[in-house]
């Protein structure tokens, strides 16, 4: 499941792409054609993330609101303007002319958030601006050859698979497939699917917004590891976020949440709003502090080299020797080391 740094990606490609347009929307598969009646021809006037959910808002107080869930992605063509605050591996800055099999990249460099100069895709292409959230094998079959290519056949290029929606304007098309929420809301609709979200440090990392994450979990009597996962406790945390905050702070992910200092709590936003700020940016889930050099450019490229736990079961720990674990954990699988998690 993608998790909120690439929601914010996303939304920030659709800042850059289509706000201040007035794209067309349809429905090539046909289940959101009555959505897609109410939006089309309406200008963008804002896209933003809210941890794991996405909000574009159109003129006349319509809002298309996405949950990509397991499987839903975005795929980005035409001349896509990459947003300058993000970094897409292997493309240079500004523009890029990608078709449904064209490939993307950004700038790179020594540490996360100061990269620069060109760098290699993640083998499971984690990182995409044709195919930003779940991964897929023709994302998969584009890391494989690093390299921009230029728009093959006629813009638009026909839609390919079980597309959502899809938006288009004069430069580029965005097409929606799999998620798992796809609507059109009122702005009081909006606010009522926020407020039930927990703060998401990426649109506000306040004093205020991280004694709102501390109040909601301390009052928590079930796991941290559980609580991490509770998008109304904080929003955007997945997974993979989940084993390594928690094996960062050094914390046993069965502890009642309810039993945690305080500052133990702040330590966990804190540490979530700079992992997320990475994520944002640099477009991989980097969670291992002080990569540099070849170090870091093999962390873009081996998932192992970038993380502590995850999906290290058997493996010995990189800190203490011991092997890690693996358990099913409320419905999903945790990682997490006996040795440094106790």
């Amino acid at each position: 499941m993608p998790e909120g740094h690439s929601v914010h990606r996303i939304a920030r490609q659709f800042g850059a792409n289509f706000v201040g347009t007035a794209p067309e929307v349809t429905s090539p598969q046909g289940r959101f054609a009555l959505g897609a009646e109410q939006l089309t021809g309406r200008e963008m006037t804002d896209a933003r993330a809210v941890g794991k959910q996405m909000f574009l808002e159109f003129a006349g107080d319509r809002w298309l609101r996405v949950h990509l869930g397991i499987y839903g992605a975005w795929d980005f063509a035409g001349d896509v303007k990459v947003d300058p605050s993000i970094q897409i591996h292997g493309v240079t800055p500004g523009h890029s002319k990608l078709g449904q099999t064209g490939e993307n990249a950004g700038p790179g460099g020594a540490r996360p958030g100061q990269a620069r100069g060109s760098l290699p895709l993640d083998r499971d292409a984690e990182d995409s601006v044709t195919s930003i959230g779940a991964p897929r094998r023709a994302r998969v079959r584009m890391a494989e050859t690093d390299r921009e290519t230029e728009v093959s056949g006629a813009f638009p290029p026909d839609p390919v698979g079980q597309v959502r929606v899809r938006l288009l304007n004069e430069a580029v098309c965005a097409d929606l497939r799999g998620p798992t929420a796809c609507e059109v809301l009122t702005p009081a609709e909006v606010d009522a699917v926020i407020q039930k979200l927990g703060p998401d440090p990426a649109n506000a990392n306040t004093p205020a917004e991280r004694e709102r994450f501390v109040e909601r979990a301390h009052k928590k009597r079930t796991p941290i590891g559980l609580v991490l996962m509770d998008q109304s406790v904080v929003a955007g945390i997945g997974n993979v976020y989940r084993a390594e905050m928690l094996f960062r702070a050094g914390l046993d992910p069965h502890t009642p949440a309810n039993t945690l200092d305080r500052t133990v709590l702040e330590a966990l936003w804190d540490d979530w709003a700079e992992l997320l700020e990475i994520g944002i940016t640099v477009g991989q889930m980097i969670t291992i502090d002080g990569l540099e050099g070849e170090d870091y450019r093999r962390a873009l490229v081996e998932r192992d080299e970038r993380h502590w736990v995850y999906k290290l079961e058997g493996t010995p720990c990189k800190r203490c020797g011991a092997d890690i674990q693996l358990e099913e954990f409320g419905a999903r699988k945790l990682y997490w080391c006996p040795g440094c998690q106790t």
